[in-house]
């Protein structure tokens, strides 16, 4: 990979953070972007999560305002209330179309885009931006039982990075909370999503 290579990144939020929990790591943001403004020219790195806007307290509010400030471009909308056939209340987050347009309309202007999700509804949009010339690598996972990446997608992509060889690069320190417990919250380190609603995780691999 050149130095200056123009990379951008678009996380799909819930996606990363059932990978990564299936793997037993946190993300540490901060680290993550790091790591990638190394391998390159890193234009933009795009965070797409949906908020339940009705709740006095979101859990994951902390981390998209940290995020907003930290150099990530966040991109979130309402979640939907509906019930299924079984009379149970779900919750659908799904940012899909967003990412999947923001990606198209950088595409002109980056050699390369890292896309953290395993969701094979991306396929078609890995082979539209390779179409563009622009190459694409897939940051998820078949290290667990069932994969969190769907094969179509892995197959798709120019690259396919498993986030279990990241983990040492953008994981949380394990003794960085015992330690945090201690001094009090660090205003400047993201905080932890541990508590992220996992029906958020609109994430399935068909």
């Amino acid at each position: 990979m050149a130095d200056q290579d123009r990379i951008a990144l678009f996380i799909d939020g819930a996606n990363l953070y059932a990978t990564a929990k299936s793997l037993g790591f946190d993300v540490d943001y901060k680290r993550l972007l790091k790591e990638f403004q190394n391998r390159g020219k890193l234009i933009r790195a795009y965070y797409y999560t949906a908020l339940v806007e009705d709740q006095e307290y979101s859990s994951i509010r902390p981390l998209v305002d940290w995020l907003d400030y930290n150099g990530y471009s966040v991109v979130t909308k309402p979640t939907k209330e509906f019930i299924d056939s079984l009379g149970r209340r779900k919750v659908k987050g799904n940012m899909d179309i967003e990412l999947a347009v923001d990606a198209m309309e950088m595409a002109d202007h980056l050699d390369q885009i890292v896309l953290f999700s395993g969701d094979g509804d991306f396929r078609s949009l890995v082979e539209a931006l390779q179409r563009k010339g622009v190459r694409v690598s897939v940051v998820s996972t078949n290290a667990t039982q069932p994969a969190m990446v769907a094969d179509e997608l892995r197959r798709q992509a120019d690259e396919f990075i498993d986030i279990i060889h990241l983990a040492a690069k953008i994981g949380r320190d394990s003794g960085e909370r015992s330690e945090r417990a201690h001094r009090g919250p660090d205003r400047r380190a993201p905080p932890p999503v541990e508590q992220f609603d996992p029906e958020l995780a609109d994430d399935s691999l068909e």
